[in-house]
């Protein structure tokens, strides 16, 4: 039988207990000032030095989503606001309603309507593919009714196309981004039948705002209730109503319907349909 040492027992003990009140003493240190030193050496790490992180449409930053009565809305008071002609028969007389004027000088430094030079993001309709775009949805309203006969292909040769940014400017989260596309200078002063004279775009969507176009279609054949009502349901609007306040001394021609849409804060879109005797110029419009 071994004989039970005290003095190796006491030692032993001893020994044990160091090394517990050593390693509570290390835990107490390191609750202190351990997440203090982690945070200074990542702080080392990451001062001074770009770290590049990849985030989602990055082209674009943030971008709020309108409906399309905010955006066709938007849309209309941007081209309220600059002096683009709807086409060159309309702006040459085109007649200017009484207290237009007024109301455009109120309105300046609100909404701009401004080239973007950036060009489109990664979401949105390329340079590259708006004359495919623009030629889908001019066939689309013909199936729809909403242009009556045929209509020749725009291109790259024969058309320009412009990217715009219609924005609120007191609140610039509110954009859109729309194509123009126009009949090309070199082929303006030869025959335009059956031809795309103007059309503005939807960037984002594709959808077709306004339109000039000349047709094969007589006015007194048409339609023109039906089609606004089907053009409406093409953009995806609500609450389409008839204007009954129209001026009948706004528009260049007696060949008009109007109607109007809710837009944002109280405001109301006004949808014009027309056409231009002589020169069978069909027409959408969305400004005043």
């Amino acid at each position: 039988m071994k004989k039970w040492n005290l003095k190796a027992w006491l030692q032993k003990k001893q020994n044990r207990d160091v090394l517990i009140i050593t390693g509570a003493a290390l835990v107490v240190a390191f609750a202190i000032w351990g997440p203090e030193r982690l945070a200074t050496y990542q702080d080392k790490n990451l001062l001074n030095k770009i770290t590049v992180q990849p985030a989602e449409y990055e082209s674009e930053g943030y971008r709020y989503s309108m409906n399309s009565n905010e955006r066709i809305y938007l849309l209309s008071k941007c081209l309220d606001n600059q002096d683009v002609p709807e086409s060159e028969f309309s702006a040459m007389t085109r007649l200017e309603p009484v207290g237009e004027e007024e109301m455009v000088y109120d309105e300046i430094g609100t909404y701009a309507f401004v080239v973007n030079h950036q060009g489109p993001s990664d979401r949105e309709i390329t340079k590259e593919e708006i004359f495919d775009v623009c030629n889908r949805e001019i066939r689309q309203l013909r199936e729809l009714g909403v242009i009556p006969g045929e209509i020749k292909d725009v291109d790259a040769g024969s058309y320009t196309a412009v990217l715009y940014s219609a924005i609120d400017v007191l609140e610039p989260r509110n954009n859109v981004a729309v194509w123009k596309v126009s009949l090309s200078t070199n082929v303006q002063n030869k025959d335009k039948a059956y031809r795309v004279i103007d059309a503005y775009i939807d960037a984002d969507t594709g959808r077709i705002y306004e339109f000039y176009v000349r047709t094969e279609g007589r006015w007194t054949d048409m339609e023109p209730d039906t089609m606004v009502q089907t053009y409406s349901d093409y953009l995806g609007l609500y609450n389409l109503e008839p204007y009954e306040n129209a001026n009948p001394l706004s528009e260049a021609t007696s060949n008009v319907v109007k109607y109007t849409v809710p837009g944002m804060d109280d405001g109301s879109t006004i949808i014009t349909m027309g056409y231009y005797e002589g020169i069978n110029e069909l027409f959408i419009k969305i400004r005043k």
